[in-house]
């Protein structure tokens, strides 16, 4: 079966599954062993336990397949307790799903994989010019190509178990036209806004309320300068490794010899053709009749070379390039047909062929033209063996490498200096350094696992080296306290313009809010005499016309209790009293409502697919321990606050 993939060139795009696909997917989840005891595990479905460590690996892949897709991307907004959060939902997903694969005995035939090598677009581009497996990509993943399409086969039979339920979501025409009034219900509605800002200048406080202010418990946190430390530190990856290494130019030469078909491009022929269609089911007369007149074709291009495209215009039967007169554009070697390939690639520019047939008919083929196969001259890719090559020798010294950076960091812990002299790193500084750094760039130092090592208690009172920590692929850390500053507050008179600035804009929004609550009052008491703006029509089709906020007031007020005023917070903005009038009638066109119906009911297929899915989660006893659980808990109370 597998033969076949590998010997044609649209199946073998598959391989940008590898950028596509999860990492942490790979066939066989059910293998894995359950340790003795919950140490280390962060969570378990079923009997099934998910480890740390295959966590962090989860988490680490993911951070790399983002950094290959978007070079420039700040990966350190990836190191957060949410993100980190995503990526245990996600494997564990992946578990839950193989337990209810495995209940329910699904499978995917060859056939079905076969169909989706040749369909996916998202196949495209990732193989070598003779159709085989880059096995060199593979190998970088650390897969062989019979486990990459056991974990494609894999993917697919977990795409089974949620897809017959999404696929299934239909709502009544009752339902639909609900959640339409719902989207699109359009009111008229008067409103204002009392912005603090117009209340400021009017503020200035005194010494005693600024004073009594800084003494607030409720500004008590950001008054507090953060935890920080001045830092050493020193870094080992691959590109460290890789600027010492030197390579012959003979083995440069050597390796270009040996890889020659890598730095060529694929030879790529431009031919037109006609064809004569001869179905399967025709008879033996209707087949003669065809050959006879693509020989009478053949016969007179003999002739008269020139006339083939106008010849391929009257009398060719591919509707696709009889327009074009034949063309059929460029095309790679098994593109085509067998035999429209192997006829093709046999002629010489400018030939025609003789009678070619194939399941679609006779072919009569000129080429046109001839570009690509042959190979790039050694100086031009040059400096992209030697890369390669500097590469290769630096991955095999960084195993070597990591072991004496991880024993030296451990062994002196009190210095950083004799691992850096050692491999030849060079020590690093940063000041400042955040024991949490919200949005802050720390680079390397940003990452959890570092920063909760280094200012472990004991390592900070004794500015004791961290541990090697590998904070992504080939790429280890250690660090040292120099300097500690805890979290403390800051003094007055450090912070008393900031204070005055948060004091007035404070007491500006409490004086929007006293004034809006007052003629809120007012208006509700004697309605015909509100200040308000003239109407507008607010709705969620034209819900950027206004703000979100007023926009969801607006139409969260009971129909029933039209008209009616209310107010919205509109936090650092101030308040807002709206005047909801009344609901204006619907406008939609036929056309919307339909496009409307299917949305509603993709949306409800999704809806019934978590439902589900939350359902296996319960069936296949989800658990959540250690550090996982830690994690999830404080989603759930971020979530509720």
């Amino acid at each position: 079966m597998f033969d076949f993939v590998r010997k044609h060139t649209r199946l073998l795009q598959l391989l940008l599954l590898i950028l596509i696909l999860p990492s942490f997917v790979v066939f066989g989840l059910q293998g894995y062993s359950s340790f003795s005891g919950d140490e280390g595990v962060v969570a378990k479905v079923g009997k099934q336990s998910i480890t740390q460590a295959e966590w962090d690996n989860a988490h680490r892949n993911f951070i790399e397949r983002v950094r290959s897709q978007q070079p420039n991307v700040d990966v350190s907004q990836f190191d957060t307790p949410e993100a980190r959060r995503q990526s245990l939902d996600a494997l564990v997903r992946q578990y839950v799903l193989a337990e209810a694969a495995a209940d329910q005995s699904l499978s995917v035939s060859d056939n079905r994989l076969l169909r989706q090598f040749t369909t996916d677009p998202r196949f495209a581009g990732l193989f070598n010019p003779d159709g085989s497996f880059n096995k060199g990509l593979l190998e970088a993943r650390g897969m062989t190509p019979n486990q990459f399409v056991a974990m494609v086969r894999q993917e697919l039979v977990l795409g089974q178990v949620l897809g017959g339920v999404q696929a299934t979501g239909q709502t009544s025409l009752l339902s639909n036209r609900q959640a339409v009034d719902a989207l699109f219900q359009v009111r008229e509605v008067q409103w204002t806004k009392f912005e603090p800002k117009l209340y400021a200048a009017q503020l200035n406080p005194t010494p005693e309320q600024l004073q009594a202010f800084y003494k607030d418990p409720a500004n008590a946190a950001w008054l507090t300068a953060a935890e920080r430390a001045d830092v050493q530190y020193v870094v080992l990856d691959i590109d460290t490794l890789k600027q010492r290494v030197t390579v012959s130019e003979d083995d440069l030469r050597r390796s270009y010899k040996e890889n020659e078909a890598r730095y060529s491009t694929p030879e790529e022929r431009r031919a037109s053709h006609i064809l004569i269609k001869v179905d399967a089911s025709a008879t033996a007369d209707q087949k003669k009749a065809a050959r006879a007149k693509a020989e009478g074709l053949l016969a007179q291009i003999k002739q008269n070379p020139a006339q083939f495209a106008e010849l391929a215009r009257k009398n060719s039967d591919d509707p696709g390039s009889a327009a074009n007169g034949g063309d059929l554009e460029f095309f790679g070697r098994g593109a085509m047909v067998k035999a429209f390939d192997e006829a093709a690639f046999k002629l010489k520019k400018g030939e025609v062929s003789g009678l070619v047939e194939t399941e679609y008919g006779l072919h009569i083929i000129q080429l046109n033209d001839v570009r690509g196969g042959t190979a790039q001259p050694f100086e031009a890719v040059r400096a992209q063996i030697e890369d390669e090559a500097r590469k290769q020798l630096a991955q095999r010294q960084f195993a070597e490498a990591a072991e004496r950076f991880t024993n030296s960091v451990y062994e002196q812990s009190d210095s950083l200096k004799p691992v850096a002299d050692e491999l030849k790193l060079p020590l690093l500084t940063m000041n400042g350094v955040l024991h949490v750094p919200g949005a802050k760039d720390q680079g390397p130092l940003s990452n959890r696992r570092v920063l909760d090592a280094l200012f472990d208690a004991n390592n900070r009172a004794k500015g004791r080296n961290t541990e090697a920590v590998e904070v992504s692929t080939n790429k280890l850390v250690s660090a040292r306290i120099v300097k500690h500053s805890p979290a403390a507050l800051r003094a007055f008179d450090e912070v008393k313009d900031e204070l005055r600035t948060r004091w007035v804009a404070d007491a500006a929004a409490k004086a929007a809010r006293a004034d809006a609550d007052k003629k809120l009052a007012a208006w509700k008491a004697a309605p015909d005499k509100a200040e308000l703006p003239a109407a507008v029509k607010m709705s969620r089709k034209t819900m950027f016309s206004q703000p979100p906020l007023v926009l969801d007031a607006a139409l969260r007020v009971p129909e029933k209790q039209l008209p009616a005023f209310t107010l919205v917070d509109l936090g650092a903005d101030g308040v807002a009293v709206l005047k909801v009038n009344k609901v204006l009638p619907l406008e939609i066109s036929p056309q919307e409502l339909k496009e409307t119906q299917n949305q509603f009911g993709s949306y409800w297929g999704r809806a019934e697919a978590d439902a589900y899915y939350q359902a296996l989660k319960h069936k296949h006893k989800v658990e959540y321990l250690n550090e996982g659980k830690k994690v999830m808990n404080a989603q759930k109370s971020a979530s509720a606050s």
